[in-house]
């Protein structure tokens, strides 16, 4: 589904324009926007069509169907969007400075990591709003044009795009990484039928490398620039609808929303800034959070909670059985044990399942801990 798009009328040609006056001009929009870095690239994803294929071939997806519903849509701009020539792509740093220290809510087995994109508010439609605007600009500039904006938002391989526009290179955990600002950061797309100068792709930096590999704690980045979403936490926390494979449970820690690891222990986010938009600092105190407390919380508090964040979407069955995972990795305390009792008749059976196999864990620890009574 495509939202918060415009698709104007299509115009026999253009007026005559300067096509690198206006890419300047364009970059320059995209900062007084907010964006970091705003490039151009072409629509030829020949050799990453490739790769996806045989991805979806092979199953690596999992149970996300839509990857491969739209066909080669995702893989051709101008199937998805007739008259695509160029892309314009924009990236907008979101590291939340004000966030609790990564690293340390991983090492406590007490608080609940979420994903540190999703602290805040849900970056879909603020950065699509300003793709919009960035558009609305260039219409103002040359008159009006065909065009579509996205931002993770419709069948689009945005990091492809984003690489042949020069603003990073995909490393060895499939994420976008720039030189010069790490890979804390969000994209966006305008697909256009202007004729636009494209960027030169950017060389791959990660070298020898092979940090993010190792820090997965689940083995999901299966070799270099490959990964196998059945084995992410990010998919096993947000996509998955059923139960969490059991082998894979111990191995999620305490981490409730998607997954940072890869991200935490790559050498070039010493170099990312942290993001001047105040939507994505942290709400509800999501930055470092007592399991047990959130635990608590009924369907109607998650509800309210987390409107207007990209939480909110997997709906709260699946938050509570992303902590009940959690907490069966906890340390046995009598908070604990409660706090899983309180929901062994919970009326979902996911729910009750994963809450099952949590006292189970803690069934085969020492006695209880007296800490947190």
């Amino acid at each position: 589904m495509i939202e918060n798009s415009n698709i104007n009328q299509p115009q026999d040609r253009h007026p005559a324009f300067d096509s690198n006056a206006l890419v300047s001009q364009i970059q320059t929009w995209g900062a007084e926007l907010g964006f970091q870095q705003v490039g151009i690239s072409g629509v030829d994803l020949a050799a990453d069509e490739i790769r996806l294929l045989e991805w979806l071939d092979d199953g690596r997806h999992g149970e996300m169907q839509w990857m491969a519903h739209h066909g080669e849509k995702r893989s051709q701009p101008e199937l998805l969007v007739p008259g695509t020539i160029s892309v314009i792509s924009a990236r907008m740093d979101y590291w939340p400075g004000t966030a609790a220290d990564a690293e340390q809510v991983l090492e406590n087995p007490t608080l609940g990591y979420v994903s540190r994109y999703a602290l805040g508010r849900d970056y879909h439609k603020l950065l699509r709003q300003r793709m919009q605007k960035l558009a609305d600009q260039i219409t103002e500039r040359i008159g009006p044009f065909n065009y579509r904006a996205f931002s993770d938002s419709a069948p689009v391989l945005e990091k492809p795009l984003a690489r042949n526009a020069g603003l990073g290179w995909i490393g060895k955990h499939t994420n976008l990484i720039n030189r010069h600002a790490g890979s804390w950061f969000f994209l966006g797309e305008l697909y256009t039928d202007l004729a636009l100068p494209p960027a030169q792709p950017l060389q791959d930096h990660c070298g020898s490398c092979n940090a993010c590999i190792k820090a997965c704690p689940t083995d999901a980045i299966t070799a270099p620039y490959q990964l196998d979403a059945r084995r992410c936490i990010s998919y096993l926390s947000i996509e998955l609808d059923g139960p969490i494979p059991i082998s894979l449970r111990s191995a999620m820690g305490n981490r409730i929303y998607g997954c940072d690891d890869c991200q935490l222990v790559c050498p070039w986010n010493r170099y990312a800034a942290d993001s001047a938009e105040t939507d994505f600092d942290p709400r509800h105190q999501l930055d470092a959070s007592e399991l047990v407390s959130l635990f608590n919380w009924t369907a109607e508090d998650f509800m309210h909670r987390f409107e207007g964040s990209a939480i909110r979407r997997i709906g709260h069955h699946r938050f509570i059985r992303n902590i009940a995972v959690a907490l069966g990795n906890a340390p046995t305390t009598k908070a604990v044990i409660e706090a899983l009792n309180s929901r062994r008749q919970d009326p979902s059976e996911l729910i009750r399942e994963h809450v099952q196999w949590a006292l189970e864990q803690h069934a085969h620890k020492p006695e209880l801990a007296t800490g947190s009574c």
